[in-house]
């Protein structure tokens, strides 16, 4: 007899209980990842691999990897592009498909009277260490046709995850006893020997690597032995550049005959006063929805605001009245808020940016480009 393939739908109730756990409850670097699943889910680690196995394969999870805290690893922004309609989906293609240090690509729609409604486009950026993010900006406008950019490093960051099941249930107004955390963005310099580890540690893992111990394989492949892989990596973790191991949900798409995770993508905009950035991103950084919130500067492109956040859903109402909410609780923690704005995302497209000094070079010379013109300037 055959043995039954097991449910795919992330609605199924262990498929659920691994997710809740998987998504984003992970934190750091851990040695035996699937089992810590397993034991925080309550179930068998057999059964964890199995589960993840084959929503991996089916494309229901997109990716499961150790993620980077790449804030700290490499320059980065958020960027919003002006790009005529005629070329837009030019753009979108070119800089999913060509440009390795662009991570989200989204088309996103604002209400045509809002300030910054003409920047249809935006892109997540990471540049490697030692390279311009403005050369990079400009070069992408030779290749897509863009008409102009606007940059938005983030200065803090107050939330960072997703967790698309467990935000599912969440009331609007739903919030962390605490103010959100302060994540910094300064950068961590690394040596030959870390880099080596973290190039191994971060890939993405294929089915066949979702094992008991998925780490040894990684060992071989970064040269060391598996003692000093782990060691790097707990150091790396200590230095506040390791995220969470995850498995990342195709939330958009429907994929292997099951509903979306996510349909509604909405980046949050608020203008609050100079000096109350940080109050205001941890007052947004609290609530449960969001899966992003950062201050970052959208100058008068966008009306100055200055605390922005992202959060997904099913219901496009419920958003919005968790956003209201989150209006609510910034004017009670006596924070005006000046302007405030939605953008609604579209087409999307998600992919890890890349980070690695080496794969800049080695990009840029596939463009044929000297890197040492992309450097950046002191």
């Amino acid at each position: 007899m055959s043995q039954q393939a097991p449910p795919l739908a992330v609605d199924d109730p262990i498929n659920a209980r691994i997710l809740a756990v998987s998504e984003d409850r992970v934190a750091g670097f851990v040695e035996r990842p699937f089992q810590h699943i397993a034991d925080l889910a309550e179930l068998e680690l057999d059964v964890v691999i199995d589960r993840v196995r084959a929503m991996l394969d089916a494309g229901v999870i997109r990716r499961v990897r150790q993620t980077m805290l790449t804030t700290s690893l490499a320059p980065g922004a958020l960027v919003a592009w002006e790009v005529s309609a005629e070329k837009l989906n030019h753009a979108f293609d070119w800089m999913f498909q060509q440009d390795p240090f662009s991570g989200h690509v989204v088309v996103r729609s604002a209400d045509p009277a809002s300030p910054g409604s003409q920047y249809k486009l935006w892109t997540t950026l990471k540049v490697p260490q030692g390279y311009d993010m403005d050369k990079h900006c400009r070069l992408l406008m030779q290749h897509t046709g863009a008409a102009g950019y606007r940059l938005m490093p983030a200065k803090k960051l107050f939330s960072l995850g997703v967790g698309h099941i467990r935000r599912r249930t969440l009331e609007p107004g739903s919030r962390t006893d605490e103010p959100g955390k302060v994540i910094d963005t300064d950068i961590v310099q690394l040596n030959d020997r870390e880099w080596q580890v973290l190039a191994a540690l971060k890939r993405e893992f294929d089915c066949d690597e979702i094992v008991a111990e998925p780490w040894r394989k990684r060992a071989e492949e970064a040269g060391v032995e598996y003692d000093e892989f782990l060691s790097v990596a707990r150091q790396l973790n200590e230095r506040g550049v390791v995220g969470r191991f995850s498995t990342f949900l195709e939330h958009v798409k429907a994929v292997a005959g099951q509903q979306r995770v996510t349909r509604f993508n909405a980046l949050f905009h608020w203008q609050v006063p100079p000096g109350r950035e940080m109050e205001a991103g941890q007052e947004v950084g609290r609530h449960h929805v969001m899966t992003h919130a950062y201050w970052r500067e959208g100058g008068p492109e966008f009306r100055n605001v200055n605390i922005m956040g992202v959060a997904h859903g099913l219901d496009k109402d419920l958003l919005l009245a968790h956003k209201k909410a989150i209006d609510e609780h910034l004017a009670e923690a006596g924070i005006d808020v000046g302007y405030t704005n939605v953008f609604w995302g579209g087409r999307s497209e998600i992919k890890p940016s890349e980070i690695l000094p080496a794969a800049y070079e080695a990009w840029c010379q596939d463009q044929g480009i000297n890197p040492a013109v992309m450097h950046a300037e002191n």
